[in-house]
């Protein structure tokens, strides 16, 4: 017999996950008794073309950056990926892993689902199927829009669109605190906005020095929102 606590436990990864949001307590249960729970420390890499794996991660704490690396040595981040949500291997659905690195930016929980039963529970299922491909499409307007800012956008445009994307992402943590923080080195950041960290650096400090964001030790406050907005390009 399975006590409540046990099921809350065993459900721990699906619940608050936007694709399983309207089912059932015994849908959620066999979904979670096929993907069990995986931790990943800070910098670590989930996955890589010399190592693929053909699993779903379900992403439930902390978060991932997706990234391929071009012929001259080039990383170029495809996504970041925020908790409640899914990536990894989904080849019906258009969308391979083999020429992506994923890395930890936390220390992150996922829990882990193999493609035999990425296709019994969640293809099979018109509900889910239809929010993974819309999760999929909003992926691929992310990826393009990242490609234009690599192209055509200075290396300050990219750093203040890079710190506006995650402050969008970002809740602020003290009750009553209006401005975001951000939890990334400036290493992690260059990595996300394809640049140096001395580079990086010196924008970050730059943009400090104008009172855009207040800066601490792994850790970036944004102040002004609009006028990040307006160096973003």
């Amino acid at each position: 017999m399975i006590h409540a606590g046990e099921d809350s436990e065993r459900t721990w990864c699906i619940s608050e996950v936007d694709i399983f949001r309207d089912l059932s307590e015994r849908e959620m249960a066999a979904i979670a008794a096929a993907a069990p729970m995986k931790t990943y420390s800070a910098g670590e890499i989930l996955y890589s073309p010399a190592q693929p794996s053909e699993v779903l991660f379900i992403l439930k704490k902390g978060r991932i950056r997706i990234f391929r690396v071009s012929a001259d040595g080039r990383a170029l981040t495809t996504a970041i990926i925020t908790p409640g949500t899914i990536f990894g291997e989904m080849v019906l659905l258009g969308q391979r892993m083999y020429d992506n690195y994923a890395e930890a930016l936390d220390d992150v929980t996922v829990c882990v689902m193999s493609r035999p039963d990425v296709h019994r529970f969640l293809l099979s299922d018109a509900r889910i199927a239809a929010r993974i491909t819309e999760i999929l499409g909003r992926r691929l307007t992310d990826l393009e829009q990242r490609l234009s800012d690599s192209i055509f956008k200075s290396v300050p445009q990219r750093i203040a669109t890079t710190l506006l994307t995650l402050a969008a992402e970002t809740r602020p943590r003290v009750l009553g605190a209006r401005s975001p923080q951000i939890a990334l080195t400036h290493q992690q950041i260059a990595a996300l906005a394809g640049t140096s960290r001395e580079t990086t650096t010196k924008v970050l400090r730059d943009f400090a020095d104008h009172h855009l964001i207040r800066l601490a030790r792994g850790r970036i406050t944004v102040l002004d929102t609009a006028r990040l907005a307006d160096h973003a390009g």
